[in-house]
């Protein structure tokens, strides 16, 4: 069975609570406080699994549930950190936010991303041990691990897709051109999922094809099986129009090819301006020089500026020069479709009116503290010994209107802000 989109549940570890504890020892008067930190929650990691070319893996296991950290402990002991969940998914894996339909990432762009990070492990009450608080019987609890629900859609990294009507030959011609085994039948619908093939062009070179399961008219509005595999085509940088030429077909070549490119216009414009070369299959079963309607198909491809290559998926005629004149295109055209996200990770914090008005400002002395259960979270994903981190995190503020009640609450330049025990000067 072959599944390229479907939904699922995952949720990073929660951090570790940090201990209450005290140091107790023979001959040792008033050890002090030595409550150990908690440890940090378990990620939760994409990760490509190139021998994977669909997600039938999810099919029956659909919720992904990292380790959370583990409290910390007396002695100054830190508590284990979470472990991590790794998932595998085909390279070409769209991750999206279940709930929006926004990207978030494109598998084919790196090896692995992490889609919920662990919560922060909890400080032990010798953290907060002061000259004039010596014996803290508090500590602090470790952050919530990260949620969401995700969609993951396959779109397939082939380079050349083969598209046509239902038994034009596309199969044939890949098990032909490449190594592919695909199932090969004389019936409508033989093919049911998308096969992958990688096209040998000799000194280390070649490309990934796919043949695209038959469209149908009305196919780009959900007829047939054509709207569930169309999303494949969308990284093909080049396609391999296959049409039958023979008598057989009733409709005729031409009006093949119009009917083919007005479904990939329905379902996608830009799918309209991609490379095509249109591949005259069966001409074993034709006499190519005598019927009037060969003519006219050649004619009408020159008219609509659409190179030809006729072939013969039975004895192999003309597939060499095809695989040569697709190789040779492929050079001249642009790198492979990468989607970019959608949403950039300070969006991601966006609050709600709501969850603004939850976010509170006091002034304690000289100490403006911050205060709001989003931020208590959010501290936890904060790297603050790392540049790009900071800066992150001063965007968050500033988009989530942090920033602005500060300044209602009369924060001026070089007053100091507390953000749960991170300290700062103020200055913009």
């Amino acid at each position: 069975m072959f599944i390229d989109n479907i939904k699922i549940y995952v949720k990073a570890g929660d951090g570790g609570d940090g201990a209450v504890a005290f140091h107790r020892e023979k001959y040792v008067n008033a050890g002090g406080p030595d409550g150990g930190d908690g440890g940090r929650g378990g990620n939760v990691i994409f990760r490509v699994d190139t021998g994977a070319n669909t997600l039938l893996a999810f099919r029956y296991k659909r919720k992904f549930v990292a380790e959370n950290g583990q409290n910390g402990s007396g002695g100054k002991k830190h508590g284990k950190n979470g472990e991590d969940v790794v998932i595998p998914v085909p390279e070409g894996t769209i991750v999206r936010d279940a709930a929006s339909g926004r990207i978030l990432f494109d598998m084919a762009t790196a090896e692995e991303y992490t889609v919920c990070r662990g919560g922060r492990g909890g400080w032990g009450n010798r953290h907060f041990a002061t000259p004039t608080r010596q014996i803290p019987r508090f500590a602090k609890s470790g952050s919530k691990g990260e949620e969401r629900e995700l969609t993951l859609e396959l779109k397939m990294l082939a380079e050349v897709g083969l598209i046509g009507f239902p038994n034009v030959g596309k199969s044939s011609i890949l098990s032909r051109i490449s190594s592919a085994k695909p199932k090969i039948a004389n019936y409508h619908f033989t093919t049911l999922s998308p096969n992958l093939g990688v096209v040998r062009t000799g000194e280390g070179k070649g490309f990934l094809a796919a043949d695209i399961p038959g469209l149908i008219e009305g196919a780009s509005s959900g007829a047939g099986l054509g709207h569930a595999f169309l999303r494949h085509i969308d990284r093909c940088r080049l396609l391999l129009h296959v049409v039958d030429i023979s008598e057989e077909n009733a409709l005729g070549p031409i009006e093949s090819i119009k009917r083919i490119d007005e479904e990939l216009k329905l379902y996608s414009e830009d799918l309209t301006s991609r490379p095509q070369i249109i591949v005259a299959n069966k001409i074993d079963a034709t006499l190519m020089d005598d019927e009037p309607y060969v003519k006219e198909f050649f004619d009408y491809c020159r008219e609509i500026k659409r190179p030809v290559v006729a072939v013969s998926a039975v004895t192999g005629e003309g597939l060499d020069e095809l695989v040569r004149l697709a190789a040779e295109t492929l050079k001249t055209l642009p790198p492979l479709t990468v989607y970019e996200p959608d949403i950039a990770p300070e969006d991601e914090l966006l609050l709600t009116e709501e969850d603004v008005m939850e976010t509170t400002v006091r002034k304690e002395g000289n100490i403006f503290v911050v205060e709001g259960k989003w931020l208590f979270d959010f501290m936890s994903r904060i790297n603050f010994s790392d540049y790009e981190s900071l800066n992150f995190f001063q965007r968050v503020l500033i988009k989530n209107g942090v920033i602005a009640k500060l300044r209602e609450a009369g924060v001026e330049e070089g007053d100091t802000v507390s953000i749960y025990d991170f300290e700062f000067d103020f200055v913009f």
